[in-house]
C-alpha cells in the first residue's frame, strides 16, 4: 500500500510511516491510498466475526492491516489492542450502538478520554506515533488546530509521551468553559496551549503556513495530528464498519450514515468505507449555522466565508468555514485529477472558493458517492436536545443534535437504518443544555473536579512566526 497527495500530478508515491509522521504533503496536498482496498463478502463476514468475537480492537488491527504494509501484522495487532481497551475508553464495546426510534440510531462515539469522539483516532494515533519514533529514534513536534475537541483529544492521547511535543491552536474565547477546561488544565511539561487571537480558521491557515514552511518542518519535525493527517481518517474507518456490523442482519443490507461535520473528516472516513465496499446507502453531511459544506451538497457551490462571516453558534465544533479534509473528496469526484485539484484548492479557494454546479461530475456527488446534506439551527437543535429527553429519556449534545435534526428530514426518502454519529457528551455544553431541558448535564465522575484546575495557556496573535518563534524554543529536541 502506498500513498499519493492530492495535488501532485506525478502521484509520487510514499510508505505510510512517512505520511503518518509528515501528515501534510510537501505540496500542501492530502495523502489518500493510491487505490482503496476492496471489501469482498468474505471480508465483511470475517470482520463480522472478528467483532462478535474478538471486539474493536480485533477488528481494528485487520482493517489497518489493509492500509499498512511496513509495519508487523503482530505490531499493528499490539498497537490496536493498547488504543481501544478499558478503562481508556469507559464501555468494553469501544463504539456501542443504540436505537433512537424508527430505525434511526446512535454511534456512541465518545467512551473514551476527552467525550468526543476525536478520542477514536487519537488514542490509535498516539501508539502508531510513539512506536515509529521509537523505530528512529527521532522527536516529534505536533501542531494543530482545534475548534473544541480535537485539541483535549490530542492532548490526552499524547501526554506524557517520549519524543513527542504538542502545540495545540484555539480560537480565543470560541470554546465552551469546559472544553476550555479539558485543555487548559493540562500542565504536562509537553504541552503547550495557545489561545490565537482569530476564529478555527485562523488557527487552521497558521497550521498549513507551518507545515508549507518546508526548511522548518524538517528542522524541527514538524506533524499533524488534525484530520490533515491520514491516519486520522484510516483509524475512523474502522467504527463505520463496527457500526454497520451492529445494525446489520447479513452482509448485503445497506445502512446510511448522518454525520454532524465542520472540517468534512467524520463523514470523509464515511467516504473511505464507501469507496472501499462497505454497504453504505447515503452519507448525510450535517452541518449547522456555517453551512458552506451543505451549501457545495446542495448547489455545486463551495462558498468559502471569512472568519467575519463565519458564525459564532451553540455547535462550536462545527463554526468552521474552510474544510480541510474536503479537498479529499473532491480529488476523488474529478477522477483523481491532481492539477485540477491543485488549481481548486490551491488557488481558487484562497480566492473565496469554486463552483462546480455546471460541471459534468457534479451529479455524481449523489449518483456515484451517494451524499446528502442538510443544516440545522440554534432553534432546531434545542428542541430535538428537548423533545429526545422529554419523550425518551435520551441526552444528547447539540451537535449530535444538529445530526438528528437533518436525519430525521431524510428519514422518508431513505430504506433501512440510519445511523447518526454522536460527537459528544452533552456535558461538554452544559449552557445549550440547561436551555434545553431546564438543568445542567450531569457530569460523569471522570471529569469531577476538572472545572476547578488551573488554567495553563499562551495567549498568541494571529502570525504564523510567532508560533513558530514559541515552537522553536520549547519544541522536544534530538535527544527527546
Amino acid at each position: 500500500m502506498r500513498y499519493i497527495s492530492t495535488r501532485d500530478a506525478t502521484a509520487a508515491p510514499a510508505r505510510f510511516t512517512d505520511i503518518l509522521l509528515g501528515g501534510l504533503a510537501p505540496d500542501g496536498g492530502l495523502y489518500l491510498p493510491e487505490t482503496y482496498p476492496h471489501l469482498g463478502e468474505g471480508d465483511l463476514e470475517r470482520f463480522r466475526n472478528v467483532l462478535a468475537g474478538q471486539g474493536y480492537a480485533a477488528l481494528a488491527a485487520e482493517v489497518l492491516k489493509l492500509f499498512i504494509d511496513d509495519i508487523p501484522a503482530a505490531d499493528i495487532e499490539a498497537i490496536a489492542a493498547r488504543a481501544y481497551r478499558t478503562p481508556i475508553f469507559d464501555d468494553e464495546q469501544i463504539v456501542p450502538v443504540s436505537s433512537v426510534e424508527d430505525d434511526l440510531y446512535l454511534g456512541h462515539l465518545s467512551q473514551g478520554p476527552t467525550a468526543a469522539f476525536k478520542d477514536m483516532a487519537m488514542q490509535l494515533l498516539g501508539e502508531l506515533f510513539e512506536y515509529e519514533l521509537a523505530r528512529r529514534d527521532q522527536p516529534l513536534n505536533i501542531v494543530g488546530a482545534t475548534s473544541g475537541d480535537t485539541g483535549s483529544s490530542a492532548e490526552y492521547a499524547m501526554r506524557g509521551r517520549e519524543r513527542i511535543s504538542v502545540f495545540m491552536l484555539t480560537p480565543a474565547g470560541r470554546m465552551t468553559p469546559f472544553q476550555q477546561a479539558q485543555m487548559f488544565g493540562l500542565d504536562d511539561a509537553n504541552i503547550v496551549n495557545m489561545a490565537l487571537n482569530g476564529v478555527f480558521d485562523d488557527c487552521q491557515d497558521v497550521v498549513k503556513a507551518i507545515s508549507a514552511d518546508a526548511d522548518f518542518k524538517s528542522r524541527h519535525h514538524i506533524g499533524a495530528v488534525n484530520s490533515i493527517n491520514w491516519a486520522r481518517l484510516m483509524a475512523q474507518v474502522v467504527y463505520y464498519i463496527s457500526c454497520w456490523v451492529k445494525v446489520t442482519e447479513d452482509n448485503s443490507q445497506k445502512v446510511s450514515f448522518c454525520v454532524p461535520t465542520g472540517n468534512f473528516g467524520d463523514i470523509c472516513a464515511g467516504h473511505i468505507a464507501r469507496q472501499m465496499g462497505l454497504p453504505i446507502d447515503r452519507l448525510i453531511v450535517a452541518t449547522n449555522e456555517n453551512n458552506v459544506l451543505d451549501e457545495f451538497f446542495r448547489t455545486g457551490e463551495y462558498r468559502v466565508r471569512s472568519s467575519a462571516e463565519t458564525q459564532e453558534t451553540s455547535s462550536p465544533s462545527m463554526d468552521i468555514s474552510r474544510a480541510s479534509n474536503f479537498e479529499r473528496f473532491i480529488f476523488d469526484l474529478l477522477g483523481r485529477d491532481a492539477a485540477r485539484t491543485q488549481e481548486l484548492f490551491g488557488v481558487q479557494v484562497k480566492e473565496g472558493g469554486f463552483s462546480l454546479a455546471e460541471d459534468e461530475s457534479f451529479p455524481r456527488v449523489a449518483e456515484q458517492f451517494g451524499f446528502a446534506s442538510g443544516s440545522s439551527t440554534h432553534q432546531d437543535r434545542v428542541q430535538e436536545i428537548g423533545d429526545l429527553y422529554r419523550r425518551l429519556g435520551i441526552l444528547i449534545d447539540p451537535h449530535t443534535a444538529d445530526g438528528l435534526v437533518v436525519a430525521r428530514r431524510w428519514r422518508e426518502e431513505i430504506t433501512g437504518p440510519i445511523v447518526c454519529l454522536e460527537t459528544a457528551l452533552p456535558v461538554k455544553f452544559a449552557d445549550t443544555i440547561r436551555e434545553a431541558i431546564g438543568e445542567l448535564p450531569a457530569i460523569p465522575e471522570r471529569f469531577a473536579g476538572i472545572m476547578e484546575a488551573p488554567r495553563h495557556v499562551r495567549e498568541v496573535p494571529n502570525d504564523a512566526e510567532a508560533v513558530k518563534k514559541i515552537i522553536a524554543e520549547h519544541g522536544a529536541d534530538e535527544e527527546g
